[in-house]
């Protein structure tokens, strides 16, 4: 199974920051020590025609060239510095490569992205671009050109299942008003972003929700998805962020809860058989090893339904 990381691109944060950047490297080191079904590989960087598919051109220029104005890059979260450039281009071009391949495998992923609070012309909440949104674009650009099998004139038919803490205002924001994608959102009712965007479904859930609260409200939302919309694809993004321990969550969800959330949501895909391309999305555990934690066990869940998909392959 293919999975894409840039975690040797650094962020110089100040001493005290509280993004957990040290989290994607140990990520790496316990998939290559715990999974060797999974081929690591370096995320080539997104290109600005890429980004443009999603991102204005104002916004991609000033990104790239740290012209952004100060307020903006507080929004951020992140001080400007090459190394930021360099690993937001490659974040969104993990995700990118992952679509690609698992179009074709049925799952693939990254071991970082669901940068899902990037609007088209501004970043926020330690999102610069949204690598869901520009590999959707990717995706339905090459499903009407044929290049990715796509038939007839439909555009490829999208879902995001996004099941980060925080809702995905940014990506829910780029996709009103498309019929193409249908986004789904389960957060926090009470957490960052305080002003939400209406998604597709949004689910908001209370402060201290457990397991079976929370694994019965992902039933619902899964239910409601299909009765709503024939996704071809699926982007996931698996956030760490909803388990108990995490310092920015709010929820009581344990790690047996969020194995059992992985496993529901790659076996609806597949039991449709529809590809899934997965995102870790946030983690801020107090113990980050609770975060690397959760993160390993969605890239094992992963790996055995990748493993499902080879078998049923011609």
């Amino acid at each position: 199974m293919h999975a894409y990381y840039a975690d040797h691109f650094v962020l110089p944060l100040p001493e005290g920051h509280r993004f957990p950047m040290a989290k994607y490297r140990l990520l790496r080191d316990r998939i290559a020590q715990h999974l060797p079904g999974v081929s690591l590989q370096v995320a080539a960087p997104a290109t600005d025609r890429e980004l443009a598919l999603v991102h204005t051109s104002h916004y991609i220029d000033a990104i790239a060239n740290g012209t952004l104005a100060a307020p903006a890059q507080r929004e951020i979260g992140f001080p400007w510095s090459e190394a930021m450039v360099e690993r937001a281009r490659r974040s969104v071009g993990a995700t990118v490569a992952a679509s690609k391949v698992a179009l074709l495998e049925g799952v693939a992923g990254n071991l970082a992205g669901g940068t899902h609070h990037a609007y088209a012309h501004k970043g926020s909440g330690f999102c610069v671009f949204n690598d869901v949104a520009v590999a959707t674009r990717l995706l339905q650009a090459q499903w009407a050109q044929g290049a990715a099998g796509g038939r007839g004139s439909r555009p490829l038919q999208v879902a995001v299942i996004d099941l980060d803490v925080h809702q995905g205002n940014g990506t829910a924001h780029i996709f009103q008003g498309d019929y193409s994608v249908f986004t789904v959102s389960l957060h926090g009712a009470r957490n960052f972003p305080f002003r939400k965007e209406p998604s597709d479904l949004d689910v908001e859930l209370p402060d201290g929700c457990t397991d079976d609260d929370y694994l019965q409200a992902l039933e619902l939302a899964l239910q409601t998805l299909e009765q709503r919309f024939a996704p071809r694809f699926v982007f996931y993004l698996a956030g760490a962020d909803p388990h108990e321990g995490d310092r920015l969550g709010r929820l009581a969800v344990t790690h047996d809860g969020l194995e059992a959330r992985d496993r529901r949501v790659f076996d609806w895909a597949w039991q449709r058989r529809i590809p899934v391309a997965f995102a870790m999305a946030g983690g801020y555990g107090r113990n980050l090893e609770d975060t690397v934690k959760a993160q390993l066990t969605t890239w094992r869940v992963a790996w055995q339904y990748h493993q499902r998909w080879q078998n049923v392959r011609p």
